[in-house]
C-alpha cells in the first residue's frame, strides 16, 4: 500500500498543488489547515510522514510538532517561507526531521520525502527481533545500546531516543572517554546530509541529556569538552575539561 502523507498548510493553493504532485508520485495524500486538526488527524489515523508549515494559525508548526511527538513517531518534514537557521535548529529541537524553505523544487521536495521514508523503514527493520543472531551490545555505565534492535536503556530503563539521538549515542558509546569533536560527530552520524551544521549536533546532545541525565544542567554521563566537542564516560570518571 502507497505510504500515507498528512499534509499541513493553512494555504488552499498550495495544499492543492502539494497534493495532486503527491498523489502523482504514488502517495496518499491527506490533508490539514491548522494544527488542531492536524493532532487530531495523527491520534485518529496516524501517517507514515508530515509535511509540515510552520506559519499556521493558532498553533504554529513548531507547537504543532512537538505534540504530534507524544502521538507519533512518524518523520516530520518542516515548511517555511523563512530560511532563518534559527528556525531550523527550533525545528529540530521540537522533533522535526528535515526543513524546507520556499519557495521550494517540487523534485526536490518528493526526493527528501522518500529518503526519509526509507529511513523510517530502514530503523522499523532493525527493531525487528533476530533470534538466531547474536546481537551486538555496547555498555556505558549502566547505559545499555543493542545495536541490532536499536533500543537503548539506562539502569534498566526504556530510552524512548529517536532515530538520530540513538545513531548519536551509540557513535559515542563506541568512541566512550574520548573527546568527539563536533565537526567529527556531524561526519560520523550525519554523514553529508545537511542539516543545520554543528549546531545540529548541540540540539542533539541537549535532546539526548534529557533521557540520560538526572539534572541536564549538570551531566554525569554526556559531558562537554570546553571549546572542542563532547565526551560519553560512565559516571564517576574523570572527564575532560
Amino acid at each position: 500500500m502507497a505510504e500515507q502523507i498528512l499534509l499541513v498548510d493553512d494555504e488552499p493553493s498550495l495544499r492543492a498543488s502539494l497534493s495532486y504532485s503527491l498523489g502523482r508520485a504514488g502517495f496518499r495524500v491527506t490533508t490539514a489547515a491548522d494544527g488542531s486538526s492536524a493532532i487530531a488527524h495523527v491520534r485518529r489515523d496516524p501517517p507514515d510522514l508530515v509535511l509540515l508549515d510552520v506559519m499556521l494559525p493558532g498553533l504554529d508548526g513548531f507547537e504543532v510538532c512537538r505534540r504530534m511527538r507524544s502521538h507519533t513517531q512518524a518523520p516530520v518534514v518542516m515548511l517555511t517561507a523563512r530560511d532563518d537557521p534559527v528556525d531550523r535548529v527550533v525545528g529540530l529541537e521540537v522533533g522535526a526531521d528535515d526543513y524546507v524553505a520556499k519557495p521550494f523544487s517540487l523534485r526536490e521536495l518528493i526526493a527528501r520525502v522518500r529518503a526519509q521514508l526509507r529511513r523510517a523503514a530502514i530503523v522499523r527493520a532493525g527493531a525487528v527481533e533476530r533470534p538466531s543472531a547474536v546481537r551486538e551490545e555496547l555498555v556505558v555505565g549502566g547505559l545499555r545500546i543493542d545495536l541490532d534492535g536499536r533500543r537503548a536503556s539506562l539502569d534498566g530503563r526504556a530510552l524512548p531516543l529517536r532515530r538520530r539521538e540513538f545513531d548519536l549515542l551509540a557513535y559515542m558509546a563506541r568512541n566512550a572517554g574520548v573527546v568527539l569533536t563536533r565537526s567529527q560527530l556531524l561526519a560520523n552520524v550525519w554523514s553529508d546530509e545537511l542539516d543545520g551544521g554543528t549546531r545540529t549536533v548541540d540540539v542533539h546532545v541537549r535532546r539526548l541529556r534529557r533521557h540520560l541525565e538526572p539534572s541536564p544542567d549538570a551531566p554525569v554521563y554526556l559531558h562537554t569538552a570546553r571549546g572542542t566537542g563532547y565526551q560519553l564516560k560512565p559516571p564517576g570518571t574523570r572527564r575532560a575539561t
